[in-house]
This record gives C-alpha cells, sequence and structure tokens, in this order.
C-alpha cells in the first residue's frame, strides 16, 4: 500500500510541476484541439454537402437561471441539462435542413476532456524532453518516441471523434464518416459505434500516458540535481 501511494504522489509531483512549467503548453494545445473540434465538423460538411448558412445560440438559454431556480427535481434538472443543445450550425437544403452541426453539452464535455488529456500529454512531453540528460538519464531519451506516439495517437484520435449531426443519416458520426454520409443507415450506424469506442480507446491511452510521463517526470524531481 505504500509503494501505492509513492507511485501516486510521484506521478502528481510530476504532472504538477509539468503543468506549472508548459502551462503555455497545456493551453495552447488544448485550445488548438478544442477548436479543432468545433470548426473542423462545419468546415468538412460544407466541402462535401453543402456550405453552412446558418448558426445560432439555442435561445432557451436566457430561461436557464429562472429554471436551475425552479422546484424541479435534482435528478430531473441534471437529466435535461445533462443533453442540453447550447448551438448549432446547419445548412438549408431544398426540402429542408441538409444538415446540422450540434452543439449541446456531451459535446462540450467530450471536448474539455479530450484538450485537457491531450494538453496535460504535450505539457509533459516538452518538459520532459528539455531534461538535462546529465542529471536526469533516460527521461530525456524517452521523450522523443512519446512524443512520436502522442502525435500518432492525437492525429487519429481527433479524426475518429464522434460529432453531435441532424440531417445526416446518424445523429452521431466520426470526423471522418462525415464525408459519407450517403452511405446505407446500417453502415452509419456502425461509423457511429466504432467512433464511440474509437475515441473511448484513445482517451483511455492518452491518459495511461499521462500518468506514466508523470511518474517518470516525478521520479526525476526526487534526483538531486
Amino acid at each position: 500500500m505504500t509503494d501505492v501511494l509513492t507511485a501516486i504522489a510521484q506521478t502528481r509531483r510530476g504532472i504538477s510541476a509539468a503543468v506549472r512549467s508548459r502551462a503555455w503548453v497545456l493551453l495552447g494545445v488544448g485550445a488548438l484541439v478544442a477548436v479543432f473540434n468545433l470548426v473542423a465538423p462545419v468546415a468538412l460538411l460544407s466541402l462535401v454537402r453543402r456550405p453552412a448558412d446558418f448558426f445560432t445560440f439555442n435561445p432557451w438559454l436566457r430561461r436557464l437561471p429562472d429554471y436551475l431556480g425552479s422546484s424541479e427535481g435534482l435528478s430531473a434538472k441534471l437529466a435535461f441539462l445533462s443533453h442540453l443543445t447550447i448551438a448549432w450550425a446547419s445548412a438549408d437544403g431544398p426540402e429542408g435542413i441538409d444538415w446540422g452541426f450540434i452543439i449541446d453539452v456531451p459535446t462540450v464535455a467530450r471536448m474539455v476532456g479530450t484538450a485537457l488529456v491531450f494538453g496535460a500529454y504535450f505539457a509533459l512531453w516538452s518538459y520532459a524532453r528539455n531534461r538535462p540528460r546529465a542529471t536526469q538519464p533516460g527521461l530525456s531519451g524517452a521523450a522523443r518516441p512519446a512524443g512520436v506516439l502522442g502525435v500518432m495517437t492525437g492525429a487519429f484520435g481527433l479524426t475518429v471523434g464522434p460529432c453531435s449531426l441532424a440531417g445526416c443519416g446518424a445523429p452521431v458520426l466520426p470526423m471522418l464518416g462525415l464525408a459519407f454520409t450517403g452511405l446505407p443507415g446500417g453502415t452509419l450506424a456502425l461509423f457511429a459505434t466504432l467512433s464511440r469506442i474509437s475515441i473511448t480507446v484513445v482517451l483511455v491511452l492518452m491518459a495511461t500516458a499521462v500518468v506514466w510521463l508523470g511518474w517518470r517526470v516525478g521520479a526525476a524531481e526526487t534526483r538531486p540535481a
């Protein structure tokens, strides 16, 4: 039990040191990931389907403070808010809405979680990469393959990330699947399932890598310079 607590403290120390030293990397990477997840679906759908011609925030959001202060039960409020639509972009077609990209609470939570995991990973990678090799052998050397793995995993994760949609044959599709929205419904449903599984696997792998790098950095921090 003592070894486990020591490892947890070491990992926390490593992550804290990297985040303090590389806060700009954490924020920069996180912002890029969030912007990509917001802009890429609209850009891709505008290219392969029809250019976006409408964007709005949910007008109901003005009533949110009143709803939160209402006598509605807490469980009902949480259930409602967990699927609340915040904003959407869309393109009109000859017979109505051709496609719509929906920004709801699950989408925002997924974007924030993904941005934080990737930001923390690259903050740790940058910190480990620039540690003096002479005083902390093995750490800077391990950063190079970790960086390559992070870039590859990140590129894959961003392209398989699910998007909440309307008018595309499935309510959720991965980024790459947006270009094939004319496929049969069964195929689109398979894409949606694979997207959810893939992004979960990617986030678990990246979170595990954050813990591993944090443990390595934490161990290096305890050694005398």
